[in-house]
């Protein structure tokens, strides 16, 4: 999984502005980072590689988590370079500066952004070396570029009979300039973009050659596991390793930051060890912390002024005056990832530099925003960023679990303190206890029915952690552009996503957004605030349908007039599951609609009653 870094060609380097590239090489030294080192006879940009020997390589940026970017945006490079996607590898790029490509200025994984934000530089960045392959067929031949046409890896001589293969093309292209701006297809010629194409990474998980995080880094690398205090904020008093120690295997016992971790030959030798360990832990605050009074809190936070988001008519008023009115409040728990591969991150530290094999979905970020793996690494073995190396590895499920650093951070600790290789296994226990959760939150919503059961106000509270507190300020603007103007100082975009910008028609609308502080760790979770806030709104509406007597997707239908892709996700659905028909005996059926991060999902679904 490691890419081969040794210089054989030039230097290629690619500059990222925001949210935008600049394609371009330098055979100058550059001040500041050093630039990207590539081992290829064809590198026009930091995303592609072509040789002699006809191979051709993405370069994907992004983390593979089961997503599909492995396929997706070598796709989108394919299209624009002419080649069949099975004349196309990939691998995952090292973390460096030249692959902060996200909106975030990041070289992150995240928001269901991957190919959104790709779609315009991986075009870009194969067209640029088809224009260039074709200039350098142009020279050898002797005539105009625009004569000549590409196909499947070659370029055809106008004579009809005469081709050259990229292969063949690949040094007299990396001679050239590349061009600053070269034109696109039009949509209407694509070819692979739009069309349903066999996965890349298909055969390698097929025949298990695909190399996860469990499963990389040096064969010899010991294997360790951590106690962790099982008390949010808790740290160690005191500890005897001398049990640990005599479990065969073990081979040394290492205070950290975040716990004591047991050292050993192997998984099972370390989790033995780690059992027999003796730790006095000093719990602190949140020893006395349960369920009651996580609870307390929110209500207590429902109940404080101010965080409001969106404000349109009269409210109260409108909730005064009505006839009926309807409430209902909702408690959603806290939720861990519970990824399918084990939380793992290999780290080695030797001669003032640090290697990090990790499944991560963060691999690179200014150091001024806390950085990503490769900062994070760098910070805790004691070694300069520049000096510090991170390998993707194929991730068994992220779902923004990943974004974080904490099992980076406590491996190249580790690494630093031990010297060589060591490979830190979370079990599935340890990572249900030691989670960063989709925060728990409570809802309390009323609605004012009209004479038609229609809502006249629509009022919905939701108190909540935040999940940007106390994360490195990149990831804020992202959530402060798409909210620029609507968030209040204080209030989570996150925690009122979906509750903000719910679209179902009512004169009277008010979204408040509540901060709860609790010591317990929450992060992104798959789709964020959406995954409780289209669950309480979806069920809201459900129970504003029953009391005005509708069917609930002509309900739902009318109340989202001006939403035609809410309503058109609706229709397809309800006819897929022949919403009109009967319902088995003993079941029941219900749908719902969502938009979470630019797409539109509507499900329907048959429950047992019982």
């Amino acid at each position: 999984m490691s890419p081969n870094v040794n210089r054989r060609t030039f230097i290629k380097v690619v500059g990222v502005a925001g949210a935008g590239l600049t394609l371009g090489i330098s055979y100058r030294a550059l001040k500041g980072p050093p630039p990207l080192e590539v081992d290829a006879d064809f590198a026009p940009n930091a995303f592609l590689r072509i040789d002699a020997d006809e191979t051709i390589t993405v370069v994907v940026p992004r983390s593979e988590m089961g997503q599909g970017v492995s396929t997706s945006l070598p796709q989108l490079l394919a299209e624009e370079l002419d080649v069949a996607l099975e004349q196309v590898s990939f691998v995952f790029a090292p973390a460096h500066e030249v692959y902060r490509v996200s909106g975030m200025g990041m070289q992150v994984t995240g928001g269901s952004t991957s190919v959104l934000e790709s779609f315009e530089p991986f075009r870009r960045a194969g067209a640029t070396a088809r224009w260039m392959l074709r200039e350098a067929a142009a020279r050898r031949w002797g005539v105009d570029a625009d004569a000549l046409r590409t196909e499947r890896g070659r370029v055809l001589h106008p004579d009809g009979t005469t081709a050259l293969s990229y292969g063949a093309l690949a040094a007299e292209a990396a001679a050239l300039e590349v061009p600053e701006d070269v034109p696109l297809k039009d949509p209407s010629e694509f070819t692979l973009i739009g069309t349903s194409q066999a996965r890349l990474d298909v055969p390698a998980k097929t025949t298990g050659e695909a190399v996860f995080g469990i499963d990389a880094g040096p064969p010899d690398a010991a294997v360790a596991v951590v106690a962790r205090c099982p008390v949010f904020g808790g740290r160690v008093r005191s500890f005897d390793p001398a049990p640990a120690l005599a479990v065969p295997g073990v081979r040394e016992v290492v205070e950290l930051e975040r716990g004591i971790a047991v050292v050993a030959d192997g998984y099972w030798e370390a989790k033995k060890g780690r059992d027999a360990l003796v730790v006095a832990w000093d719990e602190g605050p949140g020893a006395s912390l349960d369920d009651a009074e996580i609870r307390r809190r929110m209500e207590a936070a429902l109940e404080t002024e101010g965080g409001v988001v969106r404000d349109e008519g009269d409210v109260d008023a409108a909730l005064a005056g009505a006839e009926r009115v309807l409430r209902a409040t909702y408690a959603l728990p806290y939720l861990a990832h519970a990824t399918m591969e084990p939380m793992n991150c290999t780290a080695a530290v030797e001669d003032g530099r640090c290697t990090v094999w990790a499944p991560t979905q963060f691999q690179d970020g200014p150091a001024f925003a806390g950085g990503g793996a490769r900062q994070a690494a760098a910070r805790m073995a004691g070694v300069d960023a520049h000096r510090t190396t991170v390998y993707t590895t194929f991730l068994g499920g992220g779902f923004g679990r990943r974004a974080e650093v904490d099992f980076v951070e406590e491996a190249a600790e580790l690494a630093a303190k031990v010297g060589g290789a060591v490979k830190v296994v979370w079990s599935r226990e340890d990572d249900m206890r030691h989670d960063f959760y989709r925060p728990a939150s409570l809802h309390r919503l009323e609605a004012a029915l009209d004479p038609d059961g229609r809502p006249a106000a629509w009022k919905h509270e939701i108190a909540s952690q935040s999940i940007l507190d106390g994360k490195i300020p990149g990831w804020i603007p992202r959530f402060a552009l798409r909210w620029a103007g609507v968030m209040p100082e204080g209030v989570d975009p996150t925690t009122v996503e979906g509750a903000a910008d719910q679209p179902y028609r009512a004169p009277h609308v008010r979204v408040r957004g509540a901060r709860v502080e609790l010591p317990i760790p929450v992060g992104f979770w798959r789709s964020v605030g959406h995954s409780h806030n289209a669950f309480v709104v979806e069920s809201f509406i459900d129970e504003l349908a029953h009391a005005a007597g509708a069917d609930p997707l002509d309900y739902r239908l009318e109340l989202l007039e001006g939403h035609p892709r809410h309503q058109g996700v609706l229709r397809a659905v309800a006819e897929a599951a022949d919403w009109g028909g009967p319902v088995p005996e003993g079941r029941a059926r219900g749908l719902a609609v969502a938009e979470s991060f630019g797409s539109f999902v509507a499900p329907v679904s048959y429950t047992h009653l019982t």
